[in-house]
């Protein structure tokens, strides 16, 4: 294997905070990597998403394969010529795509209809490795079958048997040297699986492990209690990454539990419909609290969006329907994770990530599953430990945009 530079910097209990090489550069954990399903941020330019601290970037091999085909991609010299990103990138494989879709799996593979014109659509390990392979990202991963929440035991384990014997042949028809191979823990929701899972896997032998198979309807306890009996059982010298996984509180216990990186689309999904994030919570910037408001999201925040524009005039982008509106929520939403995640690690680094993962759970407590933002205003707890850069920024002035 293409060995990836792993460095282990601090740990506060079980929670990371480490460094590691890619082809395209260097990325510092814990990390949030914003999605680029289609080869794009939604929303979002290249020249915007640089400015928002994003390290690394994820794209899905499955929608770009179907359009406009990896042979394009590759054409153009790889998904970061074609997306002018100039930055670390990872594809997922194209499994968790499929998984909910009406499908055949077979020992060779899943056959299915692509969902937008129902053209048939065939996906192993050796057809997403070779797509990977064209589109050319730092980081590929290899074909599994994520199940839903609700699966029986003796489904689980012949699911798992399978994948282990699809991560294998995905390992042996990957060839590409200049891109590292993550392999991926399943299992369902029983701890036994799961252990056998990582011990199979990890006997493979891969650049990284990821855990998929959570953030499928689960809700946050029962996702924190397959990772308290998963990752005591993966390896400490390689990154860890937990797919699927944005939310504020998921992140923290995420990483209390070990994890190195996580990937969501809620960043910019919410923000498309006027949820933004901060330091003291959610709020929706379509309520009428703010047609008149004359703070920026958060007067914490140095992301372009809060830099610049008010409340105000976000609420009245969103109210007219201007797609501007959307943009500028995104590349806040995007650029405050990233301030979130280094203040994790700064925390981590100064041995008071404790008290940074007790403010998370005041400012984004538990909710239920499929909880839409709640309307929260400019009340509620802050979040301890910003960096230092933002506390800065938030000392220069704290009413109004500067």
């Amino acid at each position: 294997m293409r060995p990836v530079s792993f460095e282990l910097e601090a740990t506060v209990g079980a929670a990371r905070a480490a460094t590691f090489s890619l082809p395209h550069g260097t990325v510092r954990t814990p990390l949030y990597m914003p999605v680029g399903t289609q080869g794009a941020v939604r929303s979002v330019s290249p020249l915007h998403l640089a400015a928002t601290g994003t390290q690394i970037l994820l794209a899905n091999t499955y929608h770009l394969s179907q359009r406009p085909g990896e042979k394009l991609v590759e054409k153009h010299g790889g998904l970061h010529r074609f997306m002018a990103v100039d930055m670390p990138m990872l594809t997922d494989s194209g499994g968790f795509q499929v998984f909910s879709l009406d499908k055949e799996v077979t020992e060779e593979g899943v056959r299915f209809a692509y969902e937008v014109d129902g053209q048939p659509t065939f996906l192993s390990p050796e057809r997403s490795m070779a797509i990977q392979q064209a589109l050319g990202a730092d980081i590929a991963m290899v074909f599994d079958e994520c199940l839903p929440f609700g699966v029986d035991r003796a489904a689980a384990e012949l699911s798992l048997a399978r994948t282990h014997r699809w991560e294998a042949r995905s390992k042996a028809a990957h060839e590409r040297p200049d891109q590292a191979l993550f392999g991926i823990v399943q299992g369902g929701f029983w701890g036994d699986l799961r252990k056998r899972s990582a011990e199979a896997v990890q006997e493979i032998g891969f650049d990284g492990y990821a855990i998929g198979g959570l953030s499928v309807g689960e809700g946050h306890d029962k996702m924190c209690e397959v990772l308290d009996q998963t990752t005591p059982h993966m390896s400490a010298i390689h990154p860890r990454y937990l797919m699927g996984v944005g939310k504020p509180l998921d992140l923290v216990e995420g990483v209390a539990r070990g994890i190195d990186m996580f990937d969501c689309v809620i960043q910019t999904r919410h923000a498309r419909s006027g949820v933004v994030y901060g330091w003291r919570g959610r709020i929706r910037l379509t309520d009428r609290r703010f047609r008149s408001d004359m703070y920026p999201i958060d007067t914490a925040c140095t992301c372009y969006t809060c830099q610049n524009f008010t409340r105000a005039y976000l609420h009245h982008l969103f109210r007219v329907g201007e797609i501007l509106a959307a943009s500028l929520a995104s590349i806040h939403n995007i650029a405050w994770f990233h301030q979130f995640m280094a203040a994790m690690r700064a925390s981590i680094l100064d041995g008071t990530f404790e008290a940074f993962r007790q403010s998370v759970r005041e400012a984004y407590p538990p909710g239920p599953v499929e909880e839409e933002p709640p309307d929260e205003g400019e009340a509620g707890p802050m979040l301890a430990a910003p960096p230092k850069e933002v506390k800065r920024s938030a000392r220069r002035g704290t009413r109004g945009v500067r």
